[in-house]
């Protein structure tokens, strides 16, 4: 007989999100994913100057806010056909480079890693073992046996008083913790490390957009100016500092994240074969070498993949009709032509119907509507997006670099290829791509660099930026490869002003609802079949819904007409 637990809220992600499993014989044989939460940012668009719509969906969340902003200017510039200076699109390459860094570090330690790392079980560890367990997968200085020891006696102040602050409510000692007490030490010391680098790389914002999170963008390129010796500009002073947090961020991917993944992958290899859900996955292809039109050129290439037929690619066009459309079967909004139609996001309508228990309730209706996120597909197929789908993509491409991370991954895990069709093929996919951008950042800024010493310092085309010079009706689309997966905006502008956005985000296409036809998306997918050693403790959904990355949004009160709050969500412990 079965059995249905909740997670409610699932944390360590951005918003809120409760999933609700079957579980029979310690396996899950059913899985609901409720998105809990509601932006309405399409709404609140209406109505306004289309270039001040970066500011408004920058603020969708705290930890995507650089990539949600870049799609849209990217989206405007499409409807009226601006194309950027090439130092613009550097610069661009060089922010989304480092928020990658960024965002899969922090995501890999502060929001992953306690998943498979036991920070209570760390105290055991022999300081001077985990020294040369250290020394001997990396060249990163701080892994002296003293350095260990420091950390230890950290962290046993915590244990001692009762209080394990950042590290409360975690399912330490539980069964399906497997690393070594020295791996765990290692892990644990390189979490409040990557606590201080975050710190660092984020400059690289500051530098170029003035500040992070919510960096300035500009629709026809960037809201900076390049001075080498202008103490006001992007000089010489900056750029130097931009490229040693570059080199920095690197070193730090290279020398502690990648060798910590490795060692903490290598004893959970049993994970190559859990949470593996679809076998579909989607890139739209970001990162443009050639302008943002040649989609050749882009060193995320586009693509989809069905079934994990790794050798048929087939073709993603956002533009067309048939191909991306959003349904609401069991999602709390309503359509105009009813909950069964798909539509297009051009056609798009954002009208909320909740019409789920009141709170307080003990489950979902689930054969009812049960989420505030729509139903996304692509042709009829739910997709996976994110950092797998990409690493998978640029495989199938045949990109030379794609194959040596990867082979060279799957050769010292020992594991085969069909590995990474999983959970821990999706945690290892985001290490994988880390390496590929921090070179590729650095690469951007010597390009940058060159194109100032040939004196190419233009950072924004405003030739069309007078509303008066563009068309009556003009429509466009932005894409870009979030760290999370695909992201698209969609604009509609009639007489200058926002007469229709849609933005649909990498969560919603991997944490949505089932169809109209019952098919499940990606989260639910990938936990059916997932086994839980305690239905009280259950650390392996946080497992595999965690390897996606998910990020609902930063947080919400819902209100009535009226301005009284109707429920407010807060988050505590998992």
């Amino acid at each position: 007989m079965s059995k249905r637990i909740v997670v409610d809220p699932i944390t360590r992600i951005e918003g809120h999100l409760r999933i609700e499993a079957d579980i029979e014989n310690g396996k899950i044989t059913d899985a609901f994913s409720s998105g809990t939460m509601v932006r309405l940012l399409e709404e609140i668009l209406k109505g306004r100057d289309p270039r001040d719509a970066w500011a408004f969906v920058g603020r969708v969340c705290g930890v995507c806010t650089s990539v949600h902003s870049l799609t849209s200017v990217r989206c405007v510039e499409d409807a009226l056909g601006i194309v950027i200076p090439p130092n613009a699109e550097l610069v661009r390459n060089i922010m989304y480079c480092a928020q990658y860094m960024h965002d899969h570090v922090v995501h890999f330690y502060h929001l992953h890693a306690m998943d498979w790392v036991d920070v209570v079980d760390a105290l055991k560890a022999d300081p001077k073992k985990t020294s040369e367990l250290a020394q001997s997968i990396s060249k990163w200085p701080k892994s002296s046996p003293g350095y260990f020891s420091d950390i230890q006696t950290r962290i046993k102040k915590f244990v001692a008083s009762g209080q394990l602050g950042i590290f409360a409510n975690g399912y330490w000692g539980h069964p399906a913790y497997k690393l070594p007490a020295e791996v765990n030490l290692i892990g644990l010391a390189h979490y409040l490390e990557a606590l201080e680098w975050q710190k660092e790389i984020v400059k690289v914002h500051a530098v170029f957009g003035g500040k992070n999170p919510h960096p300035n963008y500009l629709v026809g390129g960037m809201a900076c100016s390049i001075g080498i010796d202008d103490v006001s500009g992007i000089n010489a002073e900056r750029l130097a500092l931009v490229q040693q947090l570059l080199k920095q961020g690197k070193e730090f991917i290279e020398q502690v994240y990648i060798p910590d993944l490795m060692a903490i992958a290598s004893f959970y290899k049993d994970w190559g074969a859990i949470g593996g859900g679809l076998g579909n996955f989607m890139v739209y292809g970001d990162i443009p070498m050639n302008g943002y039109r040649d989609e050749t050129s882009y060193k995320f290439p586009s693509g989809a993949i069905l079934n994990k037929d790794i050798s048929h690619l087939h073709e993603v066009d956002l533009r067309k009709d048939d191909e991306v459309q959003e349904f609401i079967t069991n999602s709390w909004y309503e359509y105009k032509g009813g909950d069964q139609v798909g539509l297009h996001p051009w056609k798009g309508e954002s009208k909320i119907n909740y019409t789920g228990p009141k709170p307080p309730f003990e489950h979902l209706d689930t054969k009812q509507k049960y989420s505030y996120l729509k139903t996304p597909r692509w042709k009829g197929h739910a997709m996976e997006v994110g950092p797998l789908a990409r690493v998978l993509v640029g495989y199938a491409h045949g990109r030379e670099e794609y194959k040596e991370v990867v082979d060279k991954a799957l050769k010292d895990l020992n594991i085969p290829v069909t590995a990474l069709f999983s959970t821990l093929g999706r945690t290892a996919a985001r290490g994988l791509e880390s390496v590929l951008v921090a070179g590729w950042g650095l690469d951007f800024f010597d390009k940058l660099i060159a194109n100032i010493k040939n004196g190419d310092t233009r950072m924004a085309d405003t030739s069309k930026f007078d509303p008066s010079t563009w068309p009556k009706k003009a429509i466009g689309v932005g894409h870009a490869e979030a760290p999370r997966g695909a992201l698209a905006h969609w604009i509609n502008i009639e007489d200058g002003k926002i007469a229709n956005y849609q933005l649909v985000v990498p969560t919603t296409w991997n944490a949505s609802p089932r169809d109209g036809k019952g098919g499940l998306s990606a989260y639910e997918s990938a936990l059916v079949g997932t086994p839980v050693a305690n239905e009280q403790q259950p650390l392996e959904i946080l497992r595999t819904i965690h390897s996606f990355d998910p990020c609902m949004a930063c947080s919400v009160h819902l209100y009535d007409e009226d301005g009284k709050t109707i429920s407010r969500i807060s988050v505590v412990g998992d």
